[in-house]
């Protein structure tokens, strides 16, 4: 997972930060990576890749920095608002029915509506500023139908807070990124185990459904 995020940024630098965060807004896609190795790539930590803008290559590490902090933060907003239409004009019957494919349950609509109903319109500033937490707000708030304009602005100051802190402390990291990087793709591991253990879990919950409903038929057969 960490080499593939930071192939991509290296090859496709802005771009793919911009859209490796847009993805980020519906469906965790390790954005605390994605920021840290862009703000060491400004750093010009990697010899041979520079951050560069329509052609244009930016020598500076501030303003390199800054277009990196920018594309993040435009390219989650982006992603938190498809991800409010979604909510918004799919609703709450059409996520009960399809919102596994985005991650989306039940019961995970029904944390997110007590979430809003004890913070309010926080719950969005705050939740964007939680890892994990911050890409399962958007469709949520868009079910529970929270105002465009509101959601946005709150969207863009924590999208703006998350994207130019993890981006600062990569230019910080700056020539130390190898060291990070290696103590990093431990994480692959954990993700890796969690991923197992998710598909066991999945395999067996199915297991024990098919094994009810066949036990229901059977009674009402006999």
């Amino acid at each position: 997972m960490t080499h593939a995020v930071t192939s991509a940024i290296g090859d496709y630098g802005l771009y793919a930060v911009f859209g490796l965060m847009l993805v980020d807004a519906v469906f965790p896609a390790a954005s605390e990576l994605v920021m840290l190795y862009a703000g060491a790539l400004a750093a010009g930590a990697f010899p041979g890749h520079d951050v560069i803008l329509f052609g244009a290559h930016i020598d500076s590490t501030f303003w390199g920095y800054a277009a990196m902090a920018l594309a993040g933060t435009l390219g989650y907003l982006v992603g938190s608002i498809i991800g409010w239409g979604i909510g918004r004009y799919g609703g709450r019957p059409f996520l009960e029915r399809r919102g596994r494919w985005v991650h989306v349950t039940p019961a995970s609509l029904d944390r997110a509506e007590a979430w809003f109903s004890r913070w309010g319109d926080w719950a969005v500033l705050f939740g964007r500023v939680v890892p994990v937490v911050r890409s399962f707000i958007s469709i949520p708030a868009g079910v529970l139908e929270m105002p465009l304009w509101r959601y946005t602005v709150l969207t863009a100051i924590g999208s703006a807070a998350w994207c130019f802190g993890l981006a600062a402390a990569g230019v910080a990291l700056g020539q130390s990124w190898e060291h990070f990087h290696e103590q990093w793709r431990y994480a692959d591991y954990v993700v890796a185990f969690a991923v197992a253990a998710a598909v066991v879990y999945g395999v067996v919950r199915f297991m024990r459904r098919r094994a009810r409903r066949r036990a229901v038929q059977s009674r009402t057969e006999g």
